[in-house]
């Protein structure tokens, strides 16, 4: 430690090494909506579960998903064309299923994009075509310029502090409630969330 008697800066001490299940915990914070990323491989559709995903851009429209460097779908994607469905609020199963938990109650039903499959039923989709890839660290971060889009009037599937929600109460400016009343969330376990993210879900957080 340096003297600060005459002004000379402490010095710091470096920061202990972040554990990795407290730092998912704290990102869990985040409350995100939840995509599937769909493409196809050797002529068949395909899907990962993820819910690291992001705006980049308006002008080229630019969106971002972020993929685990172990997830199947990380080198399927390498150049390749894909569409973000972004989940409804019906589609808890869809999103298990396509995080490697297949669930018998799922509904999934494709159809054919311009440039990648897509899933019906969903919140939105925005369809891709590969414009960059970068290093993530343990994750690959895949920039796509959309070509498509669909915009659908229904909930949006959210994820927060390891368990799905609907939607809750909307605020005004003012912070007063705008909606008559919240709605629960949707019944799923933590450990079983955070099992399924160490081991199926692709960018899950």
């Amino acid at each position: 430690m340096t003297d600060t008697a005459c002004g000379t800066p402490r010095a710091v001490d470096p920061p202990a090494a972040i554990e990795a299940a407290r730092l998912r915990s704290c990102l869990g914070r985040f409350a995100t909506g939840v995509t599937v990323v769909t493409y196809s491989h050797d002529g068949e559709p395909r899907g990962a579960t993820v819910n690291a995903f992001s705006s980049v851009s308006l002008d080229p429209p630019l969106v971002l998903v972020s993929i685990a460097r172990k997830a199947r779908a990380c080198p399927l994607l390498q150049d390749a064309p894909f569409t973000v469905n972004v989940l409804s609020a019906r589609q808890v199963g869809v999103a298990l299923t396509f995080a490697g938990r297949p669930q018998d109650s799922a509904v999934i039903e494709w159809e054919q994009g311009h440039h990648a499959p897509r899933l019906r039923h969903t919140h939105a989709t925005l369809e891709c075509t590969p414009w960059r890839s970068y290093d993530g660290g343990d994750h690959v971060l895949f920039l796509g310029r959309v070509h498509d889009l669909a915009i659908r009037e229904n909930d949006p599937l959210v994820f927060h502090g390891g368990a799905f929600h609907r939607r809750g109460d909307g605020l005004d400016s003012t912070g007063r409630c705008s909606r008559p009343s919240a709605l629960a969330a949707l019944p799923l376990q933590v450990d079983a969330m955070e099992q399924l993210a160490e081991e199926f879900a692709a960018g899950w957080i």
